[in-house]
């Protein structure tokens, strides 16, 4: 699975972020939820129409974002 395939980015959609499947969810939604605690299981039982691989996209996309920022000491 290539999160490519799942996040999408339309600029009228939710300012531009990054979205699931074109739907209005963002990947920061889904990961707020996460980090909040939820399991996979509770935020697919409370938002039925993503799927366990939509997660993995948004956990995919995060780490992508995250190894390719540059951290400058100043």
């Amino acid at each position: 699975m290539k999160y490519q395939d799942i996040i999408t980015i339309e600029p009228g959609k939710r300012g531009g972020k990054p979205c699931i499947r074109g739907m209005r969810i963002t990947v920061y939604d889904v990961l707020s939820y996460l980090a909040s605690g939820m399991t996979h299981q509770q935020v697919l039982a409370d938002f039925p129409y993503l799927t366990e691989d939509d997660i993995l996209a948004c956990l995919s996309y995060a780490a992508d974002r995250e190894r390719e920022q540059l951290v400058v000491k100043g």
